[in-house]
């Protein structure tokens, strides 16, 4: 049986957790998140079960882009703390059992770095190859652009030397030229410099656009960048040999094995699923698991050492760009239809307890996927308590509305004024006063309950992580049904979600189940479910209904 922990490959089977410090507790009353509060809430974490927290950037910023426009990569930004408070952080979660990994953004830094200060002085000034120039305008495509409503051009003339920069998000934030020795060497010292201070590894932001064949005049070089990666793999490991590096890569699914350095894993060790999180949508809006289902059959199989990261929501848009025109215009009409609630064409700006009007059997049902597929599930700040979004906060901001932890003033985030809230709380049914912490503690029926159950569930079958999935046949188009099977324990797990809003029995068959199998049901109480000599049973599903169930042979071991 695999352990818990999974020791050196400790991602295949974690649960992580995201959470933007600026939003998430207000130490010192002054209306902005701080590493503080975040040491102060570890316990909370703990209990929830969450066993790696991601933290989304904290470093010195401009301020344009909610931290990921970085003007210093070795510090922490004054508002929310100090490499001190950085340091008691990670001690306090390493103490409770958790692992911290940080956001790293290798593809940019913000203009006002002083790399980049220092670069647009002239063209032969030492930091100039630190980024990526042209003499003449090159060509862009506005499918390019990141941010159409911003930008029109992934080029942006600079005229103190009257040359052209290149950035794939917003013009205050130009591409670093990864091709260039000195850059690497930069990067190798910045990641050193975290993996010192006692994190376990970092969510490496927009990696696609680090390969980006860009239409810049001039002989291509030699850079190989999938070879990079794997020396940043490389790098990362010989420092802390458990160090995991988690990449945030939408492209199709062929193309993610090579992110994760083909058939020997030697890229990064894990990518979240956009592919699948996509098509779950899809079928959601229609009622229907057949996109899903045929995702799930092109999903790769993954080397040992690499991982998929299930997620419902993020901290960005929910972006649906994989899907076809018609199909997107599906997902909308069903979540968000109005124009407000959409971003770039692309996706929606919304939570999504908000997209389905706080249903909570659908909402159950989407998280209790997420948890059963093979990969490991990554949960965003308040998604435990069915938080939603506040759409007067500008773009993908709305998303990161601070967390609501009492019914009180501010949602318990802070004791400052309502005015100076880094940003500000939702109203109405989502407000503070219906959705917060403090209330669905107390409530053992509560979507936070609910949530901690599927974590403790997750983390008493380590297998999940470590397994391979098996669409298996039956007749409802509602309905998902998939094996879970890790081949050196011969453990096996069926789940079963009902995309439908009407009951359903789902008739399974597992052929190579021993006479006298029994399926365990893991989430009710352990009902037992015989099959039959042929491995046949029928089980009952209710509307947006979902099931796992352990195979349970004769003479294995009945501790589950």
């Amino acid at each position: 049986m695999r352990s818990v922990d999974g020791g050196d490959l400790w991602w295949k089977s974690a649960v992580f957790y995201c959470a933007d410090v600026e939003t998430f507790f207000d130490s010192n009353g002054d209306g902005t998140g701080d590493i503080r509060g975040m040491s102060d809430r570890v316990e909370y974490l703990a209990d929830l079960g969450v066993t790696c927290l991601w933290l989304m950037p904290f470093y010195p910023t401009a301020q344009k882009d909610d931290g990921y426009d970085i003007v210093d990569f070795f510090g922490v930004d004054p508002r929310l703390g100090n490499l001190g408070d950085f340091v008691e952080l990670v001690r306090t979660a390493r103490a409770a059992g958790i692992r911290v990994i940080v956001d790293f953004v290798m593809n940019h830094t913000s203009d006002a770095h002083p790399w980049f200060k220092s670069a647009r002085r002239s063209v032969d000034d030492p930091y100039r190859d630190y980024y990526v120039w042209s003499a003449t305008e090159p060509k862009s495509s506005p499918k390019d652009v990141v941010f159409p409503d911003q930008e029109d051009s992934i080029w942006e003339l600079d005229p103190k030397t009257n040359e052209w920069y290149l950035h794939h998000f917003y013009k205050h934030q130009p591409d670093l030229n990864i091709a260039n020795p000195k850059v690497q060497e930069e990067i190798s010292r910045t990641l050193g410099f975290w993996l010192e201070l006692g994190v376990s590894g970092f969510r490496i932001d927009a990696v696609p656009f680090l390969f980006a064949k860009d239409s810049v005049p001039g002989e291509p070089g030699a850079f190989d960048p999938y070879e990079y990666l794997g020396d940043v793999r490389n790098f990362v490991t010989r420092r802390v040999g458990d160090a995991v590096l988690l990449g945030e890569v939408n492209v199709a699914y062929k193309d993610q094995k090579k992110f994760f350095g083909g058939p020997d894993g030697d890229g990064l060790n894990m990518q979240f699923d956009f592919i699948g999180m996509q098509n779950v949508y899809l079928s959601l809006a229609r009622g229907d698991a057949r996109p899903l289902a045929k995702a799930m059959r092109q999903r790769p199989n993954l080397d040992i050492t690499s991982q998929w990261a299930n997620f419902v929501r993020n901290h960005d848009e929910l972006t649906l760009d994989k899907l076809t025109d018609a199909e997107r215009q599906e997902v909308f009409d069903a979540f968000g239809p109005d124009p407000d609630m959409q971003l770039y064409d692309r996706g929606l700006r919304r939570r999504l307890p908000t997209m389905v009007g706080g249903d909570e059997r659908r909402m159950r049902m989407l998280y209790s996927l997420a948890f059963s597929m093979p990969g490991s599930p990554v949960l965003f700040y308040g998604e435990e308590i069915g938080m939603g979004e506040n759409l007067d906060i500008p773009g993908r901001l709305a998303v990161r509305s601070p967390m609501q932890w009492t019914g009180g003033s501010n949602g318990g985030f802070s004791t400052a004024a309502k005015r100076r809230l880094t940003r500000p709380m939702p109203d109405g049914l989502f407000g503070p006063d219906r959705v917060n912490v403090a209330a669905q503690r107390r409530d053992h029926q509560s979507f936070w309950w609910f949530i901690r159950d599927l974590v403790y569930t997750y983390r008493q079958q380590p297998e999940i992580g470590w397994s391979t999935a098996e669409v298996l046949k039956q007749p409802h188009r509602s309905v998902l049904a998939h094996g879970c099977r890790e081949e050196e324990s011969d453990w096996q797990m069926l789940a079963l979600h009902n995309f439908g809003a009407e009951g359903v029995l789902v008739p399974i068959e597992l052929p190579d189940a021993s006479p006298g199998s029994v399926l365990v049901s893991l989430l009710d109480g352990l009902t037992e479910h015989p099959l039959d000599d042929s491995g046949r049973a029928e089980l009952e599903l209710g509307p947006y209904g979902y099931r796992w169930l352990r195979l349970v042979r004769p003479g294995d071991d009945p501790i589950i």
